[in-house]
């Protein structure tokens, strides 16, 4: 079967199926307000049981929140280089590879499937949050888990953001055009979303010959 071409990936509207199950299908596609009604009451609760608790200092406690967002834009680089873009040439490998991100790429205007559906988010949270309990412990890991699901939120939410809006702002319109330089098949490399900082450091910015070819 061939490949949309990059204006037919690039269509508003475009999708395809994922599943022959219609139980599974409907479980790959989340509208994007579905995750702030989750994640927001999740962060808000782990902060304001930390603040209820009043175990370390308000700064402390504002420090352990922007270091969970920080924790969290790191996290977005590392997944979105080595797990959503992993592949092999074994047909197994290809659909790992199709399932996790490829069908994003091949439909990136899909507007169902721009963020993480829960059973992708859900285990992923349990995850890192049994991982940040043992090693922060029960008093610091509450405001910097919400620090952490606050920058998932801005994660997500500049995702759908770019690919459905035309941002005004001069922020806005760098991070489109950042993301979408990476949605080139041609070009390695962008991996942050939300924030291009690691790409910076791990020097994975898109070449600025490919950028200037590529226009504003």
């Amino acid at each position: 079967m061939a490949h949309p071409t990059l204006a037919e990936r690039l269509a508003e509207g475009s999708t395809t199926r994922m599943f022959d199950s219609d139980f599974f299908e409907r479980f790959s596609r989340i509208h994007p307000r579905t995750i702030f009604m989750v994640w927001v009451p999740v962060a808000t609760m782990a902060l304001g049981h930390s603040i209820v608790r009043h175990e370390m200092s308000y700064v402390t406690m504002a420090a352990f929140f922007l270091v969970g967002i920080l924790t969290w834009t790191l996290a977005e680089y590392l997944l979105h280089r080595w797990v959503f873009h992993w592949t092999n040439d074994t047909l197994w490998g290809k659909r790992i590879h199709f399932f996790l991100h490829g069908v994003h790429h091949d439909f990136p205007n899909d507007k169902d499937r721009l963020v993480m559906p829960l059973g992708v988010s859900i285990p992923m949270a349990v995850i890192f949050y049994t991982l940040f309990r043992v090693l922060l412990g029960q008093v610091q890991v509450e405001p910097f888990f919400a620090g952490f699901a606050v920058g998932y939120l801005m994660y997500d939410g500049t995702h759908y953001y770019v690919h459905h809006f035309v941002p005004t702002t001069r922020v806005g319109k760098y991070l489109r055009r950042h993301h979408l330089i990476h949605h080139n098949a041609e070009i390695e490399g962008g991996y942050g979303v939300s924030t291009p900082l690691w790409d910076v450091i791990f020097r994975t910015m898109p070449k600025k010959r490919v950028r200037a070819q590529l226009g504003p």
